[in-house]
This record gives C-alpha cells, sequence and structure tokens, in this order.
C-alpha cells in the first residue's frame, strides 16, 4: 500500500529551490560578465577598448539568446517526459505491485477508500449540487448579502476604534476598507501575520470589508480561516512549528502522507483529480501537496479537518458579516497567437496562414496577464465577464452548465497555484534576486543585458503552470468580443502566481460593485523600490476607465538611475571620445559600491517612502485630454475631506527599522523568496519588523480613516438636503 511504502521516495522536489533553467541563466549570466569584468577595470578613455567593450556585449547577447532557446526546447521536451514517467519514476522506489494496486484503487487502498467518498455527499455535499456559469461584470449576490451583513459588524468596529457613539455612525458613512498584501513566499507569510495581527490589536482589521492576497499572503489568509482560528497570534505560533523544516525535506512528508489521519486529509484532492481527470497532473500539485503538508497540518496531528481543505468552507465565518472576505488571485499568461503557456487546444486557429516563427514574434510583441479571483463564494475572471461558483471549481462545463458533479478542488492544488513563484517567467526571477547582484561590480551593466532581452525573458515559463478545466467552452456568443480566441479553443485555464503580474492585489478591488474607499497595503515584496509594484495600478484603472485612483504614485526613483540613463547614452554613442567622456562622468556620479556595507549605506541614505505614505486620487471631471498631475503625498488631512476626493492609498513598505536591530529585508538571508525554512527567531524577527512599521503609522492611520468617514458623511447630508428641498419645492407646487 501507499501507506505503508512512501518512506523510501528519494527527494527530488528539492530541486524546488533554483529549476535548471534558473541555474543555467544564471551560469551563463556570470560567466558572461566575468570576462567583461576583466575588460573594463582598465582605463574607460581608451577608445579601443570601448569599442572592444561594445563587440563582446553584443556577442554576449546573442550568446545569451541561444542558451534562451536551447533551454526553452529543453523545458518544453522535459514537461513531456515527466507526464509520461511521473509513475514509473516513483515505481523504482516503490514496490511496483504496490503503485499498481493504488493506481487502480483496488479494495483496501487508501486510493479506493477515498474515491469511494468523492462521490459521497455526506463528506461532500457539493456533489449534489448543479452548477452554471454566471455571466455578469456585477458581483455574485452571496457577496452583495455578505456586504450588508459586514456592515452591521463594522459599523460597531469603528466606532470602538475611532472613539466615537456607535448610535451616531450612519451606515451609508462607513467606509469600505481594504487590505491587500503581497507576494514573497514565506517572508510575505510571516511579514503579514505581523502586519495584520498588529491591526487587529489596534482594532483597525474589524472595520474592514476585504482581504486580498498574492501568493505568500495568499497561505496566510488560508491559515488565518483554518488552522489560525481567526487568529493572527495563533499562525504566528503555528508557523514557529512548522516551517523550520524545508518542505521539501522527504521524511517529513513522507510520514505525513503515509500515515493516518494525515494521509487521507492532505492526499484526497489530489486523487480526486485524478480519479476525475479533470485537469492535467504536474509538479505545481507536488508542490501544493509539499505546502499542504507544512502549511496544514497542526502541531497535534490529530485534529486535522476536512473542512479546512475547501476554500468554500470559510463560507461559515464570513457568511453573517463577522470576517472580512478573502480575495485570493492567480493570472493566466495570454500570448497572443499562441494562447495560455502551455494551454491544449480543442480546435486548431482558423488561420493557418502564420509560420511558427511569426507566432513567436508575434508574440514577443504583445502579452498579458489575465486575473482571476477566488473567494467563498466564486471563481471569477474579469477579462471573460463570468464566474462560477466556488464548490464548482474542477469540473467540466459547456455552454455554461457543468457535465460533472466533481468535489470541489481541494486548497492544496490551490496553494500550489497562488505560490507558483518557480513557475515565473525569467524576467520575473531576475527581478526577485535582482537586489542581491546590486553591489557588484558592473551591475548595470549585467542589468542593462537582461533588461535589453526582456522581450523574450517575460515569455520563458521554465516550469508549466497549474490548470482548471476551462468553464466557458461553448460560450463565445455570450463573452465580450475582447476576450482573447484562444479562450474558446483551449481545454484548461492554465493559472500561475499572480505576482507575475502585479505583486500588490489591487486589481480586484476595483470591480464594479465593490467600492472601496481606502486600500491599505502592506507590501512585503523583494524588489519592493525598483519594480514599484504600487503604481502599476494606475494603468489598469487607465484602461478601465475607473474614477479616483491616484496618479503617479509610488516609490520616486533613485540618484542612480539618471548614472544609467547617462551610461546608456554613451554605449551608443557615435563618437568614440565623446563615448569615453560620458562614461567617465557616469561611472563617477554613481560608482558601484565597493562593499556590501557601503551599498546599505546608500540605500539608508536614500529618501524614499516611509513607514506609511498616503495618497489620494479625484474624481473630479476633467475638461482636458491632458494627463493629470501626479498626485502628491497627504500631508494633511483636510486633503482627505474634499468632496472630490477619490480612493485612499495607505502605502506600508517592509523596509528597515531601527527599533528592530538586525532585520533588513533587502540583506537578512532569510528573507528572500526562495528561502523555505524559517528558525522561531527568525519568525520573531520578521513578525517585530512588521509589527514595529505598522506601530510607526498606526495614529496616522487612524486620522486618515476618520478623515474619511466625515467626509462621507458630510456628502450624505448634503445629498438628504438637497432631498428634502427638492420635496418641499415639489410639495409647495402641488399646493
Amino acid at each position: 500500500m501507499l501507506s505503508t511504502c512512501c518512506r523510501r521516495l528519494p527527494r527530488p522536489v528539492v530541486h524546488l529551490r533554483v529549476p535548471p533553467v534558473y541555474k543555467s541563466c544564471r551560469i551563463s549570466a556570470h560567466r558572461t560578465f566575468s570576462s567583461t569584468t576583466s575588460r573594463l577595470t582598465t582605463s574607460s578613455s581608451n577608445e579601443d577598448r570601448i569599442k572592444q567593450r561594445e563587440e563582446e556585449l553584443a556577442r554576449h547577447a546573442r550568446t545569451f539568446q541561444r542558451s534562451l532557446d536551447a533551454e526553452e526546447k529543453q523545458r518544453q521536451e522535459q514537461i513531456k517526459s515527466e507526464r509520461k514517467t511521473l509513475w514509473g519514476q516513483l515505481a523504482e522506489y516503490i514496490p511496483i505491485s504496490s503503485v499498481q494496486r493504488e493506481i487502480n484503487m483496488e479494495p483496501g487502498t487508501l486510493a479506493a477508500e477515498v474515491w469511494e467518498e468523492a462521490s459521497n455527499p455526506e463528506v461532500n455535499p457539493e456533489v449534489l449540487w448543479d452548477a452554471r456559469v454566471r455571466v455578469s461584470d456585477q458581483l455574485c449576490d452571496e457577496e452583495l448579502a455578505y456586504r450588508q451583513n459586514r456592515k452591521k459588524h463594522v459599523k460597531k468596529a469603528l466606532a470602538k476604534y475611532l472613539e466615537i457613539p456607535e448610535w451616531t455612525i450612519h451606515e451609508d458613512d462607513i467606509p469600505t476598507i481594504a487590505i491587500t498584501g503581497s507576494g514573497g513566499g514565506l517572508r510575505a507569510m510571516v511579514a503579514g501575520a505581523g502586519s495584520l495581527g498588529a491591526c487587529k490589536d489596534a482594532g483597525l482589521f474589524d472595520c474592514t470589508t476585504y482581504l486580498v492576497g498574492v501568493s505568500g499572503s495568499c497561505w496566510l489568509l488560508t491559515l488565518y480561516y483554518s488552522l489560525g482560528h481567526r487568529s493572527f497570534k495563533n499562525v504566528v505560533e503555528h508557523l514557529k512549528h512548522r516551517i523550520d523544516t524545508h518542505i521539501a525535506y522527504p521524511p517529513a512528508v513522507m510520514d505525513l502522507i503515509s500515515s493516518a489521519p494525515t494521509n487521507k486529509y492532505l492526499l484526497r484532492g489530489l486523487i480526486e483529480k485524478k480519479g476525475f481527470g479533470y485537469a492535467s497532473f504536474g509538479l505545481v500539485d507536488v508542490y501544493g501537496l509539499l505546502l499542504a503538508a507544512r502549511l496544514l497540518v497542526p502541531k497535534n496531528e490529530v485534529m486535522v479537518h476536512d473542512e479546512d481543505m475547501k476554500l468554500s468552507s470559510q463560507r461559515r465565518y464570513v457568511d453573517n458579516g463577522e470576517q472580512p472576505l478573502s480575495i485570493y488571485t492567480a493570472v493566466r499568461h495570454e500570448i497572443p497567437g499562441l494562447g495560455g503557456d502551455g494551454e491544449k487546444p480543442t480546435e486548431l486557429p482558423s488561420d493557418q496562414s502564420i509560420s511558427a516563427e511569426e507566432a513567436k514574434q508575434k508574440a514577443k510583441d504583445e502579452a498579458w496577464f489575465e486575473w482571476a479571483e477566488m473567494t467563498c463564494y466564486e471563481f471569477f475572471m474579469e477579462e471573460l465577464g463570468a464566474g462560477i461558483p466556488t464548490y464548482a471549481l474542477g469540473r467540466k462545463f459547456h455552454n455554461g452548465y457543468n457535465l460533472t458533479r466533481n468535489p470541489e478542488m481541494k486548497i492544496p492544488t490551490l496553494l500550489g497555484m497562488w505560490g507558483s513563484a518557480f513557475c515565473a517567467t525569467l524576467s520575473h526571477y531576475y527581478a526577485e534576486v535582482r537586489p542581491m547582484f546590486a553591489s557588484f561590480i558592473l551591475f548595470k551593466e549585467l542589468d542593462k543585458l537582461v533588461r535589453d532581452r526582456n522581450d523574450d525573458l517575460v515569455k520563458v515559463h521554465p516550469i508549466e503552470p497549474a490548470a482548471v478545466p476551462n468553464y466557458v467552452l461553448g460560450m463565445r456568443d455570450r463573452l465580450p468580443n475582447s476576450v482573447a480566441e484562444s479562450i474558446h479553443r483551449t481545454e484548461e485555464i492554465q493559472l500561475m502566481d499572480a505576482g507575475m503580474s502585479n505583486n500588490l492585489a489591487t486589481y480586484p478591488l476595483l470591480r464594479p460593485g465593490r467600492d472601496v474607499d481606502i486600500v491599505i497595503a502592506f507590501d512585503s515584496s523583494a524588489d519592493i523600490k525598483i519594480s514599484n509594484w504600487i503604481s502599476l495600478t494606475e494603468g489598469y484603472a487607465k484602461q478601465r476607465g475607473i474614477r479616483g485612483w491616484p496618479v503617479g504614485i509610488g516609490w520616486p526613483q533613485e540618484g542612480g538611475e539618471n548614472a544609467e540613463a547617462e551610461l546608456s547614452k554613451a554605449m551608443e554613442s557615435q563618437s568614440h571620445e565623446e563615448s569615453g567622456k560620458k562614461l567617465k562622468e557616469a561611472q563617477e556620479q554613481d560608482p558601484a559600491p565597493a562593499t556590501d556595507a557601503e551599498e546599505r549605506q546608500r540605500r539608508k541614505e536614500h529618501k524614499g517612502l516611509g513607514y506609511l505614505t498616503v495618497w489620494v486620487g479625484t474624481k473630479e471631471e476633467r475638461e482636458t485630454d491632458k494627463e493629470p498631475p501626479s498626485s502628491k503625498a497627504v500631508e494633511e488631512d483636510w486633503e482627505l475631506t474634499k468632496p472630490e476626493a477619490g480612493i485612499t492609498i495607505a502605502y506600508f513598505p517592509l523596509i528597515p527599522n531601527e527599533k528592530v536591530p538586525g532585520v533588513d529585508p533587502e540583506t537578512s538571508p532569510w528573507m528572500s523568496t526562495w528561502n523555505f525554512e524559517y528558525t522561531e527567531e527568525e519568525v520573531d524577527k520578521t513578525v517585530g519588523l512588521a509589527r514595529a512599521n505598522f506601530e510607526e503609522g498606526a495614529e496616522r492611520m487612524k486620522s486618515v480613516i476618520k478623515a474619511v468617514y466625515e467626509r462621507k458623511k458630510r456628502l450624505r447630508k448634503e445629498r438628504e438636503r438637497s432631498e428634502r428641498e427638492k420635496w418641499t419645492a415639489g410639495a409647495e407646487h402641488m399646493s
């Protein structure tokens, strides 16, 4: 049986740390620039050496591209091979007879028992329920009902938080507050537990309506509603006991999946997925199992509960408005002419005139990400304008109706999907590790080369993403015309870490009907200043005609950007004499730091954003097509009380704090996104930094919420007065 034979499984999953493509590219880049470094240490004023360097960089760029093409070809072949040999590899370490019995779900096996329970309504009540696709850009009825119920709880919490009598608060005056977390693996999860725990202690958390997560912050929200028992203190204590061992350490994992009761608890989702065959099985499924074995098993393993394995189960804490509604995110990568990366087409495109090379070129010209959101109520994709009940996620649909009544897709698979950072493109991987190279000599040259090849890097996914059945098949005439053609031709929708698009999940908060007044963003991203995630929402808002989002917000550019621009101009100059002069000036203006300590000191001296920065947008109509001026950081509360004030953004970045010495998100080694082990001390330090940063802005945050509340209150009274005057005038006219 699988339960007695899996202990000898080897440790191939350890390779999740750094996929082969990453290693190859990193080695290639290192070799490329080690030779360049030696040649550039001599005087930059020498014309011949400058010309030689230009030729070398061009040659290295071509070599780098060939390496990428070779690695992509190898990746595709590896994916095909893994699919064919997955069970064959297991059979090398587990008796073939046992493997075959489990695969065949023979009587007496764990798989057979789980498979029998899969269609049992006492275990999975949803197998009795039909589901259909809801086509609309509005919120589902369940969420609308939740919003009404939530206001009653927020009213009481807001009165306590602002220290005002509850009876004086009108429900229409209550600000809709949302908290969004960032991606960043365990760092985002642990730091997020500190930030949200501090929010809860201050009374702010209970005033919120929505919680939104990306990657690691999705893991955090899952724990909060399951093993955390709606307490972030419980979550922190749980993490101390569970993440001190690497998620891929075989003995720990095998013990859990080979003994009761955790074996059935953890494997149920994978067995159901294989049995029903509703989507392809891949590495992300294994990754999700490893995450679940680390994160979703309590210290007392007997206390596992199957309800914690379903996202829809969170309704028991949300329906009556007792808790905020959590929104979990993922993205689909749409590549024009090719569809989603790796998706299986049901039919060939009607236009067969385009060649493979032309398709690749078209893919390089334009690609985008389509966001998917999951709540305990609904799985919804805004680009499609369609959603399905969460309990039906995993079912096959056609023409708007489910073809099967599968049990709900389990959380382990979703954990892998939400946090599949290793499925990121090489471009996103480089963005994650970029801070570690900042102090290297000639870092700017390396950075320029990678950025020049970005069109290629953003299309290369080292690992194939997770997949769910395409629930909009056969609905071409009911979906918006803007829907990508590929969505009508694929059996599966591949989804991956939403951090590939934006590491701060602000987009779902701008959906019609959510009407968010205040967005509190806790940003634990690794490339926090470089990628400037908070600024990306502006383009999203413009594209959809959303009024009220602040313009031009985010991290100011560091001084080094000007030097980098000068360096680029020097390389492109036609005159070798001018090139040498500009290059020397650029290097003198922003020389590479000699040591890591020097680089850290430079970062501390940079006047960027503080522990809390507040911006507010405007809903004022503009009479010109010119770009509106950038929104300045709010200094006085009166700026938030203007009648035309739009959405308020409160931004808390995870940055060093003197009150927590020795902890720096950019340099502390355990805070890498690719680290999957935290000691108790490291958990305490990370949580302590997040809490300290929130406390720095706690009073300011309260005054911001008070100002928005007062604005809404004043505007309501003005509307009521206007309505009374209209009614009085009408009554007098009738008399």
